[in-house]
């Protein structure tokens, strides 16, 4: 496919996410099947034009005046991959399977292209309805913050330090030129191309044999202010594919006890071969029988007031990966946020009475909205007063990230794209009197 081709199937891509409200994977692999004679290479970069347009879906649409695909595309074109207008026309020819020409006043917007006068929700690209949340969140860096959030997101792994250190692993790799991770001591960073993709790590050696995990650099960071350390016994409550619990069980050195669970089975599938993989020896899964339901007897019960450290790894709106998953923001409705409230207030009323005296409950998302965070923490304090914050500066200082103190909010520490150059989790450590 040529480089307009590929411009005018995006457009396609992006009529049917946009009038079908369709999750992006699903659109896009409904039109590879439709188009056998698109390569991978074709797939690939087509893919990265549609989820660029979903990043920068309000700009785009703001400077071409239209909120239609190929309006959103055109203005993508000009904001996001920073083509001049007169690349933009070279590509929106009109020929074989190229995009119809500009007309006079495309060509006129996109030269004089500018987010000057843009509303905030217009130059940060994300949904007008949750803007109250996020100025309590980010004050007066809400813009800077939100586009920070709309830019690509580097591909990331943790090196598991139960099979090799982050230098083994660099050596191993360095065919495909890794960086150190600044932040995590186990992350490696690898650069994404044009078409967004990552070098395939799944089909490394190292990779089958269990030396590194995929993993963005917040999680693991995340992980580590969670303070799991030898010899302790470890809940995690919504394991699901397990990125997390094998970090755990690193920091643990393979002793102590880590029982792994979720409220939905499935979700535990993948966490079976990636624990085999990984050589982590104190893992239990608890799978459950159906899916949890609070008005039922606890199948973690008999492990009340005994456990050192219980993870909540929230169910949320994901609104902290949105650099992975851009479509999600669009999609995203105060209902679906009101359900997620829900499910966090259920969990963390889960884990309150497994904990044991001076034991604690580390609490996190991959969100950046309030109402899921610092807010779900008050109410939890409210129905269990037990528990109090252990100070954010301390959790940061004790995980050996003293800088981290910046991004403390009131009760935990919110790192995003533009503080710390991750995806955007929320940590916050309450511990048991």
């Amino acid at each position: 496919m040529t480089p307009a081709a590929r411009v005018a199937g995006a457009i396609e891509v992006l009529a049917d996410i946009l009038e079908r409200r369709r999750p992006a994977p699903d659109a896009l692999k409904d039109w590879g099947l439709a188009r056998r004679f698109a390569g991978s290479k074709d797939r690939a970069a087509v893919a990265s034009l549609v989820y660029d347009a979903l990043r920068r879906k309000a700009s785009s649409a703001f400077v071409m005046g239209a909120e239609t695909p190929r309006a959103i595309m055109l203005g993508t074109l000009r904001l996001q991959r920073g083509l001049d207008s007169e690349a933009i026309a070279g590509l929106c020819s009109g020929e074989r399977f190229a995009p119809e020409p500009l007309t006079d006043d495309e060509a006129a917007r996109l030269a004089a292209a500018d987010l000057d006068a843009a509303p905030a929700a217009v130059a940060g690209d994300f949904p007008e309805w949750i803007e109250p949340s996020l100025a309590r969140a980010f004050g007066d860096d809400l813009v800077a913050e939100m586009q920070a959030l709309a830019r690509r997101a580097p591909l990331d792994v943790r090196a598991n330090s139960l099979k090799a250190s982050r230098r083994q692993l660099k050596e191993a790799l360095a065919h495909l030129a890794p960086e150190e991770t600044p932040l995590s001591p186990f992350g490696l960073r690898f650069a994404v191309g044009e078409d967004g993709r990552g070098p395939a790590l799944q089909a490394e050696p190292e990779f089958l044999d269990g030396w590194f995990e995929i993993q963005d650099e917040g999680s693991q960071v995340a992980a580590l202010l969670a303070g799991a350390e030898p010899g302790l016994r470890v809940v995690d409550l919504c394991a699901g594919a397990g990125g997390k619990t094998l970090a755990l069980a690193a920091l643990m050195d393979n002793t102590g006890e880590i029982i792994a669970t979720d409220v939905d089975a499935r979700r535990l599938a993948p966490s079976h071969p990636r624990i085999a993989r990984s050589g982590a020896a104190n893992i239990t899964l608890r799978t459950p029988r159906g899916r949890f339901d609070p008005r039922r007897p606890d199948p973690l019960a008999d492990l009340a007031g005994t456990v050192d450290l219980v993870l909540v790894d929230a169910p949320c709106t994901g609104s902290g990966t949105w650099r992975r998953n851009p479509d999600a923001k669009w999609r995203l409705r105060p209902g679906s946020l009101a359900e997620r409230r829900r499910d966090q207030e259920t969990v963390l009323d889960r884990a309150a009475p497994l904990v044991k005296p001076g034991g604690r409950i580390v609490y996190i998302t991959c969100s950046i909205l309030p109402e899921e965070n610092d807010e779900a923490i008050a109410a939890f304090r409210t129905r269990h007063p037990g528990f109090a914050p252990v100070p954010p500066a301390d959790v940061a200082a004790a995980a050996g990230f003293p800088e981290l103190a910046r991004c403390a909010t009131a009760a935990g520490l919110q790192i995003s794209p533009r503080r710390t150059g991750t995806d955007a989790f929320y940590i916050a450590v309450l511990k048991r009197s």
